[in-house]
C-alpha cells in the first residue's frame, strides 16, 4: 500500500505493531527492489558523510568565495571554550555542528542534502548532537535518519521542497520537521510523539522567506541552520511530554502548501525582495558581481 499522508502511516504503524523506520525501511525495500539491509546501509553511508562534514567544517574557517561566510562555527566554538552555553554542551553541539555543516556546503565540501543543500545542517547537527551526549548506538541513529527520510518523503508528496515553489519553509523548515521527528525516535518516541513533534515544528515554521542575499545559499541561510534545529529540539521535548499539535500534520503541511501559493515570488529564492532587497544586501552584491 502506497503512503502518502502522516495518518496513513501513522494507522500502518498501528495496525502492524511497527515503528516509522520500519514501516518506511520496508516500504522504500519494495519501491525500489531491493533488500532491507542495502537501505539500511545506503542510510548508514549518509550518516558516516554527516559526521565528516561536522568533522571537516568544526576545523575550517576558510571563507566561501563571497567572502561572507565561513568562520562563525569557528567563532562560536572559542566563544564556547571561554563560556559554555546557558543550556548546556548539547546546545553547544547542535549550534556547533549545524554551523560546522552548513559551513562545508557554502565551501563546496560533501554534504548531504537533507532535505536541500541549504538545510543540510539541521537533521544531522541534531541527531548526531544527541546521540554522541546519550550514548546512543549507530543501529539507532540510522533508524532515526530513516524515519526523518519518511518524513521528507511524505511532506514532498504535497509540497516541493524548494525555496523556488515555497519559500525556506519547504526547505529549512521541512530540515526542521524532519529533525523533530527523528530525534523524538530517537528518545524513545511513540509514532503518534513522532508526528506531533513534526506538526509542532512545521506549523511553528509557516511563511518563512527565502530571501538570499546575492542570490547565494549564504545569507541568512548558513546562520539559519542553528536556529531551526534548536526549533526541532524544542518540538520533540514537548511531544515527548505528550503536548500535540492541535492541527493535524497532514493539516499543517496543506497549510505550508497553502502560504507557499500565496507568497510573493519575490519571496522565493528570486533575491527580489526581503533581506535580499536591503540597503546592505545590495551594496555587498555589487561588491561581490559588480555593478
Amino acid at each position: 500500500m502506497a503512503i502518502n499522508t502522516f495518518e496513513q502511516l501513522l494507522n500502518e504503524c498501528t495496525r502492524r505493531g511497527k515503528r516509522i523506520w520500519q514501516i518506511a525501511q520496508a516500504y522504500e525495500s519494495e519501491w525500489c527492489e531491493v533488500p532491507v539491509n542495502l537501505v539500511r546501509q545506503c542510510a548508514t553511508n549518509s550518516l558516516q558523510a554527516m559526521k565528516e562534514a561536522i568533522r571537516t567544517g568544526l576545523k575550517s574557517t576558510e571563507m566561501s568565495m563571497s567572502g561572507m561566510c565561513g568562520n562563525d562555527c569557528d567563532k562560536l566554538q572559542k566563544r564556547f571554550a571561554i563560556r559554555p552555553a546557558i543550556f548546556g554542551k548539547t546546545f553547544e553541539k547542535i549550534m556547533t555542528y549545524a554551523l560546522a555543516t552548513s559551513e562545508e556546503n557554502i565551501r563546496m565540501g560533501k554534504i548531504v542534502a537533507c532535505p536541500t543543500a541549504g538545510s543540510c545542517g539541521i537533521v544531522p547537527s541534531v541527531i548526531i548532537s544527541v546521540a554522541e551526549d546519550f550514548d546512543i548506538s549507530e543501529e539507532r541513529q540510522v533508524n532515526a535518519l530513516i524515519t526523518a527520510g519518511e518524513i521528507g518523503r511524505i511532506i514532498s508528496a504535497k509540497v516541493a521542497l524548494a525555496g523556488a515553489v515555497a519559500g525556506c519553509q519547504a526547505e529549512c523548515g521541512a530540515a526542521a520537521a524532519m529533525a523533530a521527528g527523528a530525534v523524538t525516535q530517537l528518545l524513545g518516541g511513540t509514532p503518534k510523539q513522532v508526528l506531533n513533534a513534526v506538526g509542532l515544528a512545521l506549523k511553528n515554521i509557516l511563511g518563512l522567506t527565502c530571501d538570499p542575499v546575492c542570490g547565494l545559499v549564504e545569507v541568512p541561510c548558513v546562520k539559519r541552520n542553528p536556529f531551526m534545529a534548536i526549533i526541532a529540539m524544542t518540538a520533540c521535548e514537548m511531544a515527548l511530554s505528550d503536548i500535540e499539535t492541535k492541527i493535524p500534520v497532514d493539516e499543517v503541511v496543506d497549510a505550508m502548501d497553502q502560504t507557499g501559493q500565496l507568497m510573493s515570488p519575490t519571496l522565493k529564492e528570486s533575491s527580489l525582495g526581503g533581506l535580499a532587497r536591503t540597503k546592505t544586501a545590495l551594496e555587498l552584491q555589487a561588491k561581490i558581481f559588480g555593478k
